[in-house]
């Protein structure tokens, strides 16, 4: 080897190492090493609490340490955010206990049944909000029960305890959105893009398959049933990016409104293509062949233009092509013999096809405007609104107080010292399981990760913790420990056993003054798991089908929303009703877990059918209020009261009524539209009327026993 080649011969093996290296430590730090760095992450903060804790002397040093493990969440938005709610609701929860404790000083049953109902309240409140601000709730609630439930006897020692209380929670609050700001942050509103992104993605895909007829009916209902809790995610990632102090937090705030309209368009194209491919698949079934023959290359023109990754350029000259098309096949249904009913079904695919190009476009300017940054024109959306049953919310609320005051009645004429132990543990996680949709299962997970880390606790404390001195040796002693809690967190199918492994663990961790107590050790454990079995027997027992996401609850809600788009105020229903008709799907969609079955799908075909009418209905109301007084407008008004009647009362005879309302709309719009004074912009209106009458039709025959009824004859 000369020296001209050494360097050449070596540099080869070097680079690509390097380069190998590079790749490996890349691909690591995008999956495993993501949930190693939130592990260490949150073990920082943990141990900066617990130190910070013993340094001021704080009575609890476990809370503030507990309080970093509940805030310990994947970026540093989510952790402000929730950070800001659970200080606010300490705070009240602090307040509600002054002043529970002032009107009912040394009354146990008078303060037992206040603190019962405000627990109550609270989590009806939770349950009713469903999204950040529900922690406040859910704070306030059980923050009163650690602060009233010790003070029963001792009365002046409350102001003591709320301090105590908020001093330590704020303790862990700081270090945690100091940690997770600073060191390694993920910022909430990069993962916001990736979402919109992927959604964008998501859909145009889902539209590709459906175009290719590649998903079974149920699949198509499946993927509707996430695109609703994909709606409801990207809402809760805004709100979090908000809290970010970062230089983006104000290009976050920037895309807020940009962010509602991403939502808002997206239903609204979700919703029209789902009513074109539920009309274009009827006709397929039916062989309408002529039909078909004419609509093929609109069809194609759609299909095509979604094949890539369209852009600006290609949705315009999509819609050229497609009116070019349109015309072309208007030409050719004239001057064929096809009946009358087939003629209907052809004008109102080329009108869903025209609406869908429409609503596309605009969903793609909104989303290339926030992937590249360029300015919009928007008017002022509103911002995407949760909204719970009102079966649910007070039955969350019922539950949550009777259970509570059941169970402090039991604990106060108990003689066993933990039993209060016990009881607080059963009344918080009977709050915080309100809102969840499926409570027993989280309560069994957490569960589990109590009966995991007991007799991890005791080995860390009595067979490491006892052999060390000093802090250093405390945080060797508790990490390991710590971190299999933690890493079990970073996994979302068993973050319920992390949570209770790492709660307990912290739990363990000595005060100020070491005191070694197998008693106390054995009992402190046997109420904190004790709690949880009677937290999963309450929802056993306790009004068991009231629960967050079920269908029993879920369909009617479905119902009422569809009467309400038929008689709330035109005014911004459309948005009303998209939004909530989506989140009822979200929640449904959370009950049925991993793999909904079939009376899952039936509602959510139910779901889709009342969207279609909704739609149809507020188009049609929307037009009834900008239109002069005619013939057409009474139709129309009729047809819409007749809609509304068989809402509010699902009866046959309704049904029959509002399909001849229906029909004798369509007839007097055709005459009118039939008018030779007709202007071209009503004739426009008009067509789309006739629209939205055949797709309210077609839909209400769907409620009908199969084979009833002629569904061409609008």
């Amino acid at each position: 080897m000369t020296p001209a080649t050494a360097p050449k011969s070596l540099h080869g093996p070097l680079t690509r190492a390097a380069r190998w290296l590079a790749l490996a430590l890349q691909d690591w730090r995008t999956t495993e090493g993501e949930r190693w760095i939130y592990v260490g992450r949150t073990l920082i903060a943990s141990f900066c609490a617990l130190w910070l804790a013993y340094r001021l002397g704080l009575d609890s040093p476990s809370t503030a340490m507990t309080t970093t493990i509940i805030l310990a969440l994947p970026s540093s938005g989510m952790v402000l955010e929730k950070s800001f709610y659970r200080l606010c609701g300490t705070l009240l929860g602090c307040t509600a206990a002054l002043t529970l404790i002032g009107l009912f000083p040394q009354q146990p049953v008078l303060l037992f049944a206040g603190l019962a109902l405000w627990v109550g309240l609270c989590t009806s409140g939770s349950a009713l909000h469903r999204n950040a601000q529900s922690y406040v709730y859910v704070l306030a609630g059980y923050t009163a029960c650690m602060i009233v439930l010790p003070a029963i006897e001792q009365p002046t020692q409350v102001f003591s305890l709320a301090v105590t209380r908020v001093a330590e929670v704020g303790l862990g609050i700081i270090c945690s959105a100091a940690v997770s700001s600073v060191l390694l942050p993920r910022h909430q509103g990069t993962q916001v893009m990736r979402t919109v992104q992927a959604r964008y993605g998501k859909f145009l895909a889902f539209c590709q398959d459906v175009l290719q007829q590649k998903l079974t009916p149920a699949q198509v209902e499946l993927t509707h049933l996430q695109f609703a809790a994909d709606v409801a995610a990207l809402e809760l990632g805004r709100s979090a990016a908000l809290f970010e102090v970062t230089s983006k937090v104000g290009h976050v705030r920037a895309q807020n409104r940009k962010l509602h309209a991403f939502n808002a368009t997206f239903m609204t194209a979700l919703t029209t293509f789902y009513t074109f491919h539920r009309l274009f698949d009827r006709l397929q079934r039916d062989g309408e062949t002529q039909v078909m023959q004419a609509c093929a290359p609109l069809y194609a023109i759609v299909a095509e233009a979604l094949q890539t990754t369209p852009s600006q350029d290609s949705l315009d000259t999509m819609q050229q092509h497609l009116q070019t098309a349109l015309a072309q096949a208007r030409a050719e249904i004239d001057g064929a013999a096809i009946a009358h009913a087939q003629r209907i079904d052809f004008d109102t695919v080329c009108e869903l096809l025209e609406r869908f190009a429409r609503d596309m476009s605009r969903f793609h300017e909104v989303y290339f405007s926030l992937a590249h940054d360029t300015p919009l024109d928007i008017s002022t959306p509103q911002a995407y609104a949760p909204k719970t049953p009102p079966a649910l919310v007070l039955a969350s609320g019922a539950r949550a107080g009777i259970s509570l005051a059941l169970l402090a009645l039991g604990a106060y004429f108990l003689a066993w010292p933990y039993a209060g132990t016990a009881m607080l543990m059963a009344a918080v996680f009977c709050a915080l399981a309100s809102s969840s949709p499926r409570p027993i299962m989280m309560v069994r997970q957490v569960l589990t990760g109590f009966l995991v880390a007991m007799p991890l606790s005791l080995v860390c404390v009595y067979f490491v913790l006892v052999h060390g001195d000093g802090f250093p040796m405390l945080v060797l002693s508790f990490a390991p420990f710590l971190a299999v809690g933690l890493y079990l967190m970073t996994n979302p199918a068993k973050l319920g056993v992390g949570l209770g492994v790492s709660t307990f663990i912290t739990q363990m961790a000595p005060t100020n003054l070491m005191h070694v107590d197998g008693a106390a050790f054995l009992n402190t454990g046997m109420a904190l798991i004790v709690g949880l079995m009677l937290a999963a027997l309450v929802f056993a027992v306790l009004l068991p089908e009231h629960t967050m996401g079920h269908r029993d609850h879920v369909g009617p809600a479905l119902w009422r929303e569809a009467l309400h788009a038929c008689t709330a105020p035109v005014r911004r229903v459309k948005h009303r009703f998209d939004n909530r008709v989506r989140d009822l799907l979200s929640q449904l969609n959370a009950a049925a877990g991993p793999a909904p079955g079939e009376a899952t799908r039936a509602v959510v075909r139910q779901a889709l059918t009342l969207l279609e009418i909704g739609h149809s209905v507020i188009g049609l109301r929307e037009l009834i209020a900008s239109a002069r007084p005619s013939a057409a407008r009474d139709a129309l008004r009729h047809c819409v009261d007749g809609v509304a009647a068989w809402l509010r009362t699902r009866a046959d005879a309704q049904l029959q009524a509002a399909l001849a309302a229906t029909l004798q709309a369509g007839a007097v719009v055709r005459a009118a539209q039939a008018a030779s004074d007709t202007p071209p912009e009503r004739d426009v209106r008009l067509q789309t009327a006739l629209a939205d009458l055949h797709s309210i039709y077609t839909s209400l025959l769907d409620q009908m026993a199969p084979g009833a009824g002629d569904h061409h004859a609008p």
